[in-house]
Protein backbone atom coordinates (compact mmCIF):
# COMPACT_ATOMS: atom_id res chain seq x y z
CA UNK A 1 0.00 0.00 0.00
CA UNK A 2 1.31 3.76 -0.70
CA UNK A 3 1.57 5.86 1.44
CA UNK A 4 0.98 9.47 0.83
CA UNK A 5 1.87 12.11 3.70
CA UNK A 6 -0.56 14.27 3.15
CA UNK A 7 -4.12 13.09 1.24
CA UNK A 8 -6.50 15.23 -0.83
CA UNK A 9 -9.68 15.55 -1.00
CA UNK A 10 -11.67 14.87 -4.08
CA UNK A 11 -15.45 16.73 -3.74
CA UNK A 12 -17.96 15.53 -6.04
CA UNK A 13 -21.02 18.05 -6.18
CA UNK A 14 -24.18 18.03 -8.66
CA UNK A 15 -27.75 17.30 -7.79
CA UNK A 16 -29.48 14.26 -7.36
CA UNK A 17 -29.31 11.52 -9.81
CA UNK A 18 -26.19 13.48 -11.95
CA UNK A 19 -23.68 10.15 -11.15
CA UNK A 20 -21.58 11.37 -8.31
CA UNK A 21 -22.19 7.93 -5.95
CA UNK A 22 -21.23 6.13 -9.58
CA UNK A 23 -17.95 8.08 -10.18
CA UNK A 24 -17.37 8.05 -6.31
CA UNK A 25 -17.20 3.88 -6.62
CA UNK A 26 -15.40 4.24 -9.71
CA UNK A 27 -12.37 6.20 -8.34
CA UNK A 28 -12.36 4.77 -4.87
CA UNK A 29 -12.01 1.52 -6.86
CA UNK A 30 -9.39 2.46 -9.32
CA UNK A 31 -7.37 4.84 -6.74
CA UNK A 32 -7.05 1.13 -4.14
CA UNK A 33 -5.76 -0.59 -7.57
CA UNK A 34 -3.16 1.99 -7.52
CA UNK A 35 -2.30 1.59 -4.03
CA UNK A 36 -3.77 4.42 -2.12
CA UNK A 37 -5.68 4.53 1.05
CA UNK A 38 -9.18 5.82 0.51
CA UNK A 39 -12.21 6.68 2.03
CA UNK A 40 -15.74 7.29 0.42
CA UNK A 41 -18.02 9.93 2.80
CA UNK A 42 -20.95 9.40 1.01
CA UNK A 43 -23.77 12.68 2.16
CA UNK A 44 -26.50 10.38 2.69
CA UNK A 45 -24.73 7.61 4.21
CA UNK A 46 -23.68 9.96 6.66
CA UNK A 47 -26.77 11.97 7.24
CA UNK A 48 -28.89 8.26 8.14
CA UNK A 49 -26.43 7.20 10.41
CA UNK A 50 -25.59 10.07 12.41
CA UNK A 51 -28.59 12.18 12.18
CA UNK A 52 -31.63 11.02 9.71
CA UNK A 53 -34.12 13.39 11.51
CA UNK A 54 -31.86 16.51 10.66
CA UNK A 55 -33.80 17.93 7.73
CA UNK A 56 -33.67 19.51 4.92
CA UNK A 57 -33.53 23.49 5.56
CA UNK A 58 -30.73 25.77 4.75
CA UNK A 59 -29.42 25.68 7.85
CA UNK A 60 -29.58 21.73 8.19
CA UNK A 61 -27.83 21.49 5.04
CA UNK A 62 -24.86 24.00 5.78
CA UNK A 63 -24.54 21.66 8.95
CA UNK A 64 -24.28 18.54 7.50
CA UNK A 65 -21.86 19.57 4.90
CA UNK A 66 -19.62 21.39 7.66
CA UNK A 67 -19.60 17.65 9.42
CA UNK A 68 -18.32 16.07 6.09
CA UNK A 69 -15.79 18.93 5.53
CA UNK A 70 -14.32 18.28 9.06
CA UNK A 71 -14.33 14.59 8.01
CA UNK A 72 -12.98 15.11 4.62
CA UNK A 73 -10.27 17.57 6.54
CA UNK A 74 -8.91 14.85 9.05
CA UNK A 75 -9.08 12.04 6.43
CA UNK A 76 -6.74 14.35 4.40
CA UNK A 77 -4.29 15.56 6.94
CA UNK A 78 -3.76 11.71 8.02
CA UNK A 79 -3.03 10.99 4.01
CA UNK A 80 -6.03 9.44 3.14
CA UNK A 81 -7.61 10.30 -0.35
CA UNK A 82 -11.11 10.95 0.57
CA UNK A 83 -13.99 10.93 -2.27
CA UNK A 84 -16.87 13.05 -0.98
CA UNK A 85 -20.01 12.35 -2.39
CA UNK A 86 -22.81 15.37 -1.20
CA UNK A 87 -25.10 17.52 -3.33
CA UNK A 88 -23.61 20.51 -1.24
CA UNK A 89 -25.77 23.09 -3.46
CA UNK A 90 -24.64 26.20 -1.99
CA UNK A 91 -21.53 28.04 -3.62
CA UNK A 92 -20.29 29.60 -0.16
CA UNK A 93 -19.88 26.07 1.72
CA UNK A 94 -18.18 24.74 -1.41
CA UNK A 95 -15.94 27.44 -1.07
CA UNK A 96 -15.45 26.94 2.81
CA UNK A 97 -14.52 23.08 2.29
CA UNK A 98 -11.70 24.05 -0.19
CA UNK A 99 -10.24 26.69 2.12
CA UNK A 100 -10.44 24.28 5.09
CA UNK A 101 -8.81 21.36 3.21
CA UNK A 102 -6.78 22.81 1.41
CA UNK A 103 -5.87 20.14 -0.68
CA UNK A 104 -8.99 19.44 -2.74
CA UNK A 105 -10.26 19.21 -6.21
CA UNK A 106 -13.53 20.10 -7.13
CA UNK A 107 -15.90 18.15 -9.33
CA UNK A 108 -18.91 19.31 -10.90
CA UNK A 109 -20.40 15.96 -11.43
CA UNK A 110 -23.62 17.10 -14.66
CA UNK A 111 -26.67 15.30 -16.04
CA UNK A 112 -29.23 17.40 -17.90
CA UNK A 113 -32.40 17.54 -15.82
CA UNK A 114 -33.97 15.18 -17.94
CA UNK A 115 -31.70 12.26 -17.67
CA UNK A 116 -31.80 12.65 -14.08
CA UNK A 117 -35.37 12.26 -14.28
CA UNK A 118 -34.82 9.21 -15.98
CA UNK A 119 -32.60 8.01 -13.42
CA UNK A 120 -34.40 9.24 -10.89
CA UNK A 121 -32.24 6.61 -8.51
CA UNK A 122 -34.63 7.77 -4.88
CA UNK A 123 -37.68 8.09 -6.73
CA UNK A 124 -37.26 11.71 -5.51
CA UNK A 125 -38.05 13.69 -9.49
CA UNK A 126 -41.32 11.54 -9.56
CA UNK A 127 -42.52 12.77 -6.37
CA UNK A 128 -41.09 16.23 -6.98
CA UNK A 129 -43.13 16.05 -10.11
CA UNK A 130 -46.16 14.78 -8.30
CA UNK A 131 -45.91 17.74 -5.80
CA UNK A 132 -45.15 15.48 -3.09
CA UNK A 133 -42.04 17.06 -2.14
CA UNK A 134 -40.97 20.84 -2.87
CA UNK A 135 -37.57 22.70 -2.97
CA UNK A 136 -35.94 19.39 -4.61
CA UNK A 137 -32.41 20.15 -5.03
CA UNK A 138 -31.63 21.62 -8.90
CA UNK A 139 -35.06 20.83 -9.51
CA UNK A 140 -37.21 23.39 -7.52
CA UNK A 141 -35.18 23.79 -5.37
CA UNK A 142 -31.99 25.49 -5.32
CA UNK A 143 -28.45 24.59 -6.91
CA UNK A 144 -25.66 26.65 -7.34
CA UNK A 145 -23.88 25.52 -9.84
CA UNK A 146 -19.96 25.48 -9.87
CA UNK A 147 -18.57 28.28 -11.88
CA UNK A 148 -15.02 27.10 -12.21
CA UNK A 149 -14.93 23.58 -10.87
CA UNK A 150 -11.48 21.56 -11.11
CA UNK A 151 -13.38 18.92 -13.63
CA UNK A 152 -16.47 19.18 -15.02
CA UNK A 153 -18.14 15.46 -16.54
CA UNK A 154 -21.43 15.14 -18.04
CA UNK A 155 -22.21 11.34 -16.87
CA UNK A 156 -24.78 11.34 -19.89
CA UNK A 157 -21.94 11.48 -22.33
CA UNK A 158 -19.03 10.10 -20.55
CA UNK A 159 -18.54 5.98 -18.77
CA UNK A 160 -17.81 6.40 -15.04
CA UNK A 161 -14.29 5.05 -16.35
CA UNK A 162 -13.42 8.35 -18.59
CA UNK A 163 -15.08 10.25 -15.68
CA UNK A 164 -12.24 8.72 -13.07
CA UNK A 165 -9.28 9.50 -15.64
CA UNK A 166 -10.14 12.97 -15.67
CA UNK A 167 -10.02 13.11 -12.19
CA UNK A 168 -6.89 11.06 -11.50
CA UNK A 169 -4.90 13.20 -14.85
CA UNK A 170 -6.16 16.21 -12.30
CA UNK A 171 -4.78 15.07 -9.27
CA UNK A 172 -1.33 14.28 -11.15
CA UNK A 173 -1.37 18.06 -12.68
CA UNK A 174 -1.75 19.39 -9.17
CA UNK A 175 0.83 17.07 -7.98
CA UNK A 176 -1.22 15.42 -5.30
CA UNK A 177 -0.22 12.27 -7.03
CA UNK A 178 2.80 11.29 -8.44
Amino acid sequence: MKHLDVGFTIWLTGPSGAGKTTLAVKLAKKLREMGYRVEILDGDTIRKTLYPNLGFSKEAREMHNRIVIYMAKLLTRNGVIAIVSLISPYKRIREYARKEIGRFIEVYVYAPLEVRIKRDPKGLYAKALRGEIKGLTGFDGVYEEPENPDVKVDSSKMTPEEEAELVIKKAKELGYLP
